[in-house]
């Protein structure tokens, strides 16, 4: 391991400011200066088309006349089989090629909710919205304020839409889509990796550059694009860019790779009972000399902080996508990791800014990561990858995963892992697989607040698993989807407030 005290930081506490990232001429970091404008609401500012290099496609949506003010007419779900996308143009991790893959499907054509029972393999006709009655373990409610007061609603997952440069809002209980958004004023940004708040409120990444910041529940929407009420999606028809009032911000970035999204904890106001001072991690790539990690302001996406780490040699690999996933760990800190074989680990410890750079395990092709509520950093593919920082060593066994992954809550929750068809279930301490589920695809890996997997194809289905007996429902709405972070909110909660 090296250890890298980085000085002095670039801060620019409260100031609107972006980043130039285009700088041909290159640099270790960019100053405060470099940037003239901050984040803009969606109906104030407009964000570059940066070059994707061959990083990703974006289709555009043929249901949408961009001039007239209209709604799109995206397909509104009804019940009906569901296909599985999640093969469909992609490369996978046990590839030694390192492309990202990008869906390339531009309508959700059979969209629908179907309920699963993977031990009859036909529809069945109950409901898993509510608590599974086979034993899965309720997160309860930190809740310092009592009456309901201080606690996020949980009941959301986010999946980035990304041939359409959307994102969709589902409700977990019911498996229906209750809002989707544009991210980007272009809709060209691929968005992909999305993170939730302690709060509630959702990030999400574009690849090609920028972050949009949504709030979850509407009485947080301010009245400001001029009609009277709030104007916001309710369902899988989204508004034009700048009408829906609950699109919080945008931050334009020029990143070339801006992949990884993970907000950190924020600040409990036993006052106000509401988390304060709220930031977002995020890191890019393209344009510039090394790689970008920044630390930017949840309230108003403006940049608070930023390094640049160098590639090359012992540091990080000199790659395209730079940073690929990433997460926060109980104590605030942003760990990075590298997509494919012989990437690094990074460490930014929020203290300081100072970072720990690891070698991963030589092998496989490195792609999902998760960190858990014991500050355990996972790595997924194929192989599943256990790091534990204070010894600094690694453990690793074949699974039978592929990308995506998220560890459960408590001593005795499992580190979920997709394989592209559904989930495969690993015991944290000895790597032993436990179960294995199927579902409608699989890339992206998310457990909700009552302890339901949730799996994100690389299509259009998202799909609730019940862990314990392997039925799980489908949604079959989305449009090119391409999602695995903390969809949910839970990975952060529960590092903040293990169980």
């Amino acid at each position: 391991m090296m250890k890298y005290s980085v000085g002095p930081l670039v801060s620019v506490l409260g100031l609107m400011v972006s980043v130039g990232c285009g700088d041909s001429g290159g640099g270790t970091s960019a100053s405060a200066s470099e940037g003239s404008t901050g984040a803009t609401g969606p109906g104030t500012g407009t964000g570059s088309s940066s070059s994707t290099s061959g990083a990703s496609a974006t289709v555009a949506d043929p249901t949408e006349d961009a001039g007239s003010g209209t709604m799109s007419s995206a397909t509104t779900p009804t019940t009906g089989a569901t296909t599985d996308a999640s093969a469909t143009g992609t490369t996978g991790p046990g590839s030694s090629s390192t492309t990202d893959p990008v869906a390339t499907d531009s309508v959700g054509s059979s969209s629908g909710t179907t309920i699963v029972d993977p031990g009859t393999s036909t529809s069945t006709g109950g409901d898993t919205s509510g608590d599974s009655s086979t034993g899965v373990v309720m997160m309860p409610d930190i809740d310092p304020c009592g009456g309901g007061m201080g606690m996020p609603d949980k009941g959301f997952l986010w999946a980035a839409n990304s041939s359409q440069g959307t994102i969709s809002k589902i409700d977990t209980d019911s498996v229906t889509e209750v809002g989707r958004y544009i991210v980007r004023p272009d809709k060209a940004g691929s968005p992909s990796r999305t993170s939730v708040s302690i709060s509630g409120h959702v990030a999400v990444a574009n690849r090609s550059g920028g972050v949009t910041k949504i709030y979850s529940n509407e009485a947080a929407c301010p009245d400001n694009n001029g009609m009277a009420g709030i104007q916001t999606s309710k369902d899988a028809n989204f508004l034009p860019w700048g009408m829906d009032e609950c699109v919080a911000w945008y931050q334009p970035f020029n990143y070339q790779s801006q992949r990884p999204v993970a907000w950190g904890p924020g600040v409990f106001n036993k006052q106000t009972c509401v988390y304060e001072d709220e930031e977002l991690w995020t890191s890019g790539r393209g344009g510039i000399a090394g790689i970008d990690i920044l630390v930017l302001d949840g309230d108003d996406g403006t940049i608070k902080e930023k390094i640049n780490v160098p590639t090359g040699g012992n540091s990080l690999r000199e790659d395209f996508y730079g940073i690929y996933g990433g997460a926060v760990d109980p104590d605030g800190n942003f760990w990075g990791s590298q997509l494919g074989t012989g990437g690094k680990l990074i460490r930014v410890n929020r203290v300081d800014m100072s970072y720990d750079i690891f070698t991963t395990p030589a092998g496989p092709h490195w792609y999902g990561m998760s960190v858990d509520s014991d500050g355990i950093v996972w790595l997924c593919s194929n192989t599943v990858g256990r790091f534990d920082p204070l010894t600094e060593t690694w453990k690793t066994a074949a699974v039978g995963g592929y990308t995506g992954c998220m560890a459960d809550t408590g001593k005795e929750g499992l580190i979920w892992l997709s394989n592209g068809n559904g989930v495969v279930g690993v015991n944290r301490e000895t790597l032993a697989v436990e179960k294995t589920w199927p579902a409608a695809g699989s890339y992206g890996v998310s457990i909700d607040f009552k302890g339901f997997v949730w799996v994100v194809a690389n299509g259009k289905n998202a799909s609730k698993i019940d862990p314990d007996t392997g039925v799980y429902v489908t949604y079959g709405g989305l449009v090119g989807a391409y999602t695995y972070s903390d969809m949910t909110g839970f990975s952060l909660q529960n590092n903040v407030f293990p169980q």
